[in-house]
């Protein structure tokens, strides 16, 4: 999944990297947007790529899964996080150092990294459904889990594909993310939006190099599709910015609801005969325009709870469900249930997900947040 940086003022100020004042506070809070329609879209978005998950290992045929093209939700979150990041730190940077925005991106990412990494191990140890795969001792494991832990990409289970991340598959998306905030903090913010720009018609061309030569543009989570990650990032992230720098912002009266169908009628679009083509153009052209339109909507106001709700949830989500879709194919593999039962078991499966993405919020990804927070900015004062 792409970044994920609250686009409220509130969360703004709580990832800020200078202690906030009260004399500082209230103009900030003046100056800064709402933008939580984004947020819900980011939520749908993530509940979107569950329920892919859990649907790819029961129609392994994408063309003919509904969810088929859910992969592409990792392109949206890449050009959302390129406008979130630009939006939040821009005008900043000159005033923060380096190493404050980095330690800023790791508070807000990595303590998810370290309990998905956490759940992953514990599915991976203890599955209903088999037993520990062979050849995994302890040194093996341990090695696994600090890998996943510090987002070194280490594709040694076989039995999963060649996954980036073994213990935690969806972290592939995270590793390029690190790799878009560090180069965002040293270089891009400093770029010239025209020179951005032109950066961003070259990674255009890498990425349809890339979706032409694979037929589509879902890799970049295995050690054999690796740099096509890289593409996807490089375009989709730099497009974000580039909307942001140029404030392509389009007024609209489509509202959360309109946008997120918007949003949905892609992932869940069906495959074209020039499938590569089709993906290729929703990633360029379509996902840059939802985000433009998403910033230029109106929300209702009776629909602000839920869009805060999704944009809280959706990164807990996307990192604690992985290895419990792990089960899920084991459980396939031995049980072979029918059609019907999977219908249950699926909605059941993606409900709970969802549940246990809040609760991952509640207990451990907002807490542990605010603690690093409060302890940066009491040493800041120092």
């Amino acid at each position: 999944m792409g970044g994920y940086l609250y686009t409220d003022t509130a969360q703004y100020m709580e990832t800020g990297t200078m202690p906030i004042t009260a004399a500082t506070a209230p103009n900030q809070l003046k100056t800064r947007q709402h933008y939580e329609i984004l947020d819900g879209l980011r939520g749908i978005a993530a509940i979107v790529v569950v329920i892919f998950h859990f649907m790819e290992e029961w129609i392994t045929d994408y063309s003919k899964n509904f969810a088929g093209h859910g992969y592409l939700a990792v392109d949206f979150f890449f050009v959302l996080s390129g406008f979130v990041i630009a939006y939040a730190y821009d005008e900043r940077m000159e005033r923060l150092s380096i190493k404050d925005f980095l330690v800023a991106r790791l508070i807000r990412l990595q303590p998810m990294v370290i309990f998905g990494a956490i759940l992953g191990l514990v599915t991976f140890l203890w599955d209903p459904f088999v037993g520990l795969l062979p050849g995994y001792g302890t040194g093996k494991i341990a090695l696994l889990f600090l890998t996943t832990i510090l987002m070194i990409p280490y594709p040694v289970i076989t039995e999963r594909f060649g996954n980036l991340f073994s213990l935690n598959a969806p972290a592939w998306s995270l590793f390029w993310e690190y790799i878009a905030n560090i180069v965002y903090g040293f270089v891009l913010w400093r770029l010239d939006r025209r020179i951005l720009a032109a950066l961003t018609v070259v990674a255009a061309g890498w990425l349809g190099w890339v979706a032409f030569r694979a037929g589509n543009i879902g890799g970049g989570w295995g050690a054999q599709n690796f740099w096509d990650g890289g593409a996807r990032l490089c375009y989709s992230f730099s497009a974000g910015m580039v909307i942001y720098r140029y404030k392509l912002i389009i007024p609209n009266r489509l509202g959360f609801p309109g946008i997120a169908l918007l949003l949905s009628a892609a992932l869940f679009m069906p495959t074209f005969p020039k499938n590569w083509l089709a993906e290729l153009l929703v990633a360029l052209i379509y996902f840059p325009l939802l985000i433009s339109l998403g910033a230029g909507a109106q929300l209702k106001s009776w629909l602000g709870p839920l869009c805060r709700f999704l944009g809280r949830i959706s990164y807990p989500l996307y990192m604690v469900h992985f290895g419990f879709i792990w089960i899920f194919v084991n459980y396939l593999k031995t049980q072979k249930p029918d059609s019907h039962t999977l219908i249950v078991v699926i909605t059941l499966g993606v409900i709970a997900m969802i549940t246990l993405g809040w609760l991952s919020m509640v207990f451990i990804d907002e807490p542990v947040r605010k603690w690093l927070n409060k302890k940066r900015s009491a040493s800041s004062t120092k």
